[in-house]
């Protein structure tokens, strides 16, 4: 008679990790598809919706002002220490190159081209995306969505595309309120701080900024806020489990936010350094 061995927790975790690996690419194809169909329907549905004038208007006014009102003052209060702390580190590289007249320039650029945009979208999806999420999913498990579908109303028309909209325009206003006070706060660190020439400052960030920067800033708002929006819709939407797949939801929106908002920084960055090099002057 043979005696059974007790389950061994080095077993254990050796055959759900063999599970994790077989289970995770599969599963991570259909998120990327789910979000990518969820995007492109209601970028469809947004055009129809505004060329025949069904737009849902006051949804998107409401959805706006929460947005607005939930990361205005987060994101004020990230963009100083930030403008402040590049101001920091591009200085003293600068005097260790004897270039400390072109602090501002590097500064500012980089509160514009790179600052501005994370911030805003990562302030976006901490603060918008889980509250995007946390409604809809627990408007899923309350069985709301599927009350909305069986009366013939589409859930994406009625609650996706006003939030999608909405944030795009909330990106928007936040990078730029980025770039003001993360350059201000450059601007007067700079000067009052470490004894700089204002008109130096102002110069050279003059003489190396170009609109195409200010472009692809706004490029990336927008694209990051859509992303932020797609990703909550559709983590929100696919909620299983009650209240505690709600919570589930809310942590897996926040995270895959940043890591998509991450890799496409690098591809918008890459494509811009190559499809628009910066001529010497």
């Amino acid at each position: 008679m043979t005696t059974q061995q007790p389950p061994s927790p080095v077993g254990d975790i050796t055959e759900w990790t063999r599970g994790y690996v077989r289970r995770h690419p599969m599963a991570s194809l259909e998120t990327v598809g789910s979000q990518t169909m969820l995007g492109l329907r209601a970028l469809q549905y947004l055009v129809v919706d505004i060329v025949k004038w069904r737009f849902p208007f006051e949804e998107f006014v409401r959805q706006a002002a929460f947005m607005a009102s939930t990361a205005m003052l987060p994101t004020m209060c990230v963009a100083i220490p930030i403008g402040v702390t590049l101001q920091i580190q591009f200085a003293l590289l600068a005097g260790q190159v004897g270039a400390t007249s072109l602090a501002g320039a590097a500064s500012g650029l980089a509160v514009i081209k790179q600052g501005a945009p994370l911030v805003a979208a990562l302030l976006m999806a901490a603060a918008v995306g889980s509250a995007i999420c946390a409604d809809l999913g627990s408007r899923t498990i309350r069985e709301e969505v599927d009350a909305l579908e069986v009366l013939g109303i589409s859930a994406i028309r009625r609650l996706v595309v006003p939030r999608l909209a909405a944030a795009i325009l909330v990106g928007l206003g936040l990078t730029g309120l980025v770039c003001f006070i993360g350059f201000l706060a450059g601007y007067l660190f700079n000067t009052f701080v470490q004894s700089g020439a204002p008109g130096s400052f102002v110069r050279t960030f003059a003489s190396f900024a170009t609109v195409g920067d200010l472009v692809l800033t706004l490029i990336k708002s927008v694209v990051f806020a859509a992303i932020v929006a797609i990703v909550a819709c559709d983590k929100g939407l696919s909620t299983k489990g009650g209240p505690a797949g709600v919570a589930n939801s809310v942590n897996a929106t926040v995270v895959a936010s940043i890591l998509l908002l991450m890799i496409t920084n690098v591809v918008f960055t890459q494509m811009y350094v190559l499809l628009f090099p910066k001529a010497a002057l």
